[in-house]
């Protein structure tokens, strides 16, 4: 499997358990964290237990935790005495005004996958339209971690551009040789290093493709953290396309789903395609009250974390120098988001077993998973900073990235 087959969902970092995982400390070998031989497992096994974090991933948790999380925080977001949902009603309705509500938009629709809304979004403007090729960046979410779905489900065409690592330009979609009928910006751009344009940038992007009469939609998976690096609020970030989809599950700490916003009559063809495609589930309340939740609760949070994340890149910046590491960087700097990328000259084996160790040995964990990066020898970590995170000091965070980096370069 390629590093373009890889999905590399920041909150998601799935174990793989096993009967030894279960297994009391004094039965194991000496160093020998829970999942034995597994690499994987004893990694997962270590992150759960560890006490100081700089974000808490719901995969971290038990299907009892999640379970009773979920049964204290529902009563508060909700009427819990009405009847169930039955194929989008009731609590779902209510997500689904609500969404409209926060990003200012005639309507929304409830999806069960970020992929699926898009998958129908684009559909319905290339149908409106009438030209299916949709102009979008490579290392957006559909060409890297979809399975080529937008030609293989809805017969669309894709195409770049840009390849550099950030949006396109206003010039570059000004200037592109063929005919789009969408152009579709993922905000941030993940896979580049949760990359954001400046607002004057994204204006102007989005005006060149008003220009060739292209639809615009915005892949606002992590949209509702944007709004502290463009200084705009939501309704006017959203205000910019003619569709935006979000996510619930990452930012918003949910357990899964995802709204497609825009106008009312589109969100009525939407529903439509979305029943066609296999999206009108029975019940959906668990997913709906944890999205409630989240934006009630976590969504005025994320101002806190961006700041914090600046904090944090700057800080493991320090650290790692005060290590006297041989070549590291942080992208982006400053870090625009709450979410951001590192990079070590190391493989990611190494790291990842640093990881674990420091997370057994100290219940400290900076980073949680390491991948291959662009050149042999280099690995890159996404981090996230959220609510475990603001309890950190700059010095503290800069003494575990030190720690971190001296027992890399010693085991390398």
């Amino acid at each position: 499997m390629n590093e373009n087959e890889r999905d590399r969902q920041t909150v998601t970092d799935p174990a793989e358990p096993t009967a030894d995982t279960a297994r009391p400390p004094e039965e194991r070998p000496r160093g020998e964290g829970p999942g034995g031989d597994d690499p994987h497992a004893r990694r997962a096994a270590a992150l759960r237990s560890a006490e100081r974090v700089l974000a808490r991933h719901s995969t971290d948790a038990t299907l009892q935790e999640r379970l009773a999380a979920l049964s204290t925080q529902a009563a508060s977001v909700h009427n819990l005495a009405e009847p169930v949902d039955v194929y989008g009603n009731g609590v779902v309705e209510a997500l689904e005004d609500r969404v409209a509500d926060v990003l200012g938009t005639e309507a929304a629709a409830f999806f069960p996958t970020g992929t699926m809304a898009q998958q129908v979004a684009l559909h319905c403007w290339a149908g409106r339209s009438g030209n299916h090729t949709v102009a979008l960046h490579p290392l957006s979410h559909p060409e890297v971690h979809e399975g080529g779905a937008l030609g293989a489900v809805s017969g669309l065409r894709t195409v770049h551009p840009t390849r550099e690592r950030r949006l396109p330009t206003a010039a570059e979609v000004a200037e592109f040789p063929e005919p789009f009928g969408t152009l579709m910006l993922e905000l941030p751009l993940r896979d580049a290093g949760f990359v954001l344009p400046d607002w004057a940038e994204l204006t102007e992007v989005v005006a060149a493709a008003r220009e060739r009469d292209a639809v615009v939609h915005l892949d606002g998976a992590r949209l509702w953290e944007c709004a502290a690096h463009f200084g705009r609020a939501l309704p006017e970030i959203a205000s910019l396309a003619d569709s935006v989809y979000v996510s619930f599950y990452k930012s918003l700490e949910g357990i899964g789903g995802a709204a497609l916003a825009g106008p009312a009559d589109l969100v009525d063809e939407a529903r439509v395609w979305r029943h066609r495609y296999g999206g009108q589930l029975f019940q959906q309340f668990p997913t709906a009250l944890a999205a409630l939740h989240g934006l009630e609760t976590v969504l005025p949070l994320l101002p806190s974390y961006v700041a914090k994340a600046r904090e944090v890149a700057e800080a493991i910046g320090e650290g790692f120098a005060a290590a006297g590491a041989p070549w590291f960087r942080i992208h982006p700097r400053p870090v625009h988001t709450h979410q951001f990328q590192v990079w070590l000259p190391y493989e990611a084996q190494v790291l990842d077993a640093a990881v674990t160790e420091l997370a057994e040995e100290t219940g400290t964990a900076l980073f949680r998973r390491w991948m291959p990066g662009d050149a042999p020898g280099v690995s890159v970590a996404e981090v996230t900073v959220a609510g475990p995170g603001l309890a950190w000091t700059p010095t503290e965070v800069a003494e575990a990235a030190e720690t971190f980096a001296r027992r890399v370069a010693a085991a390398g």
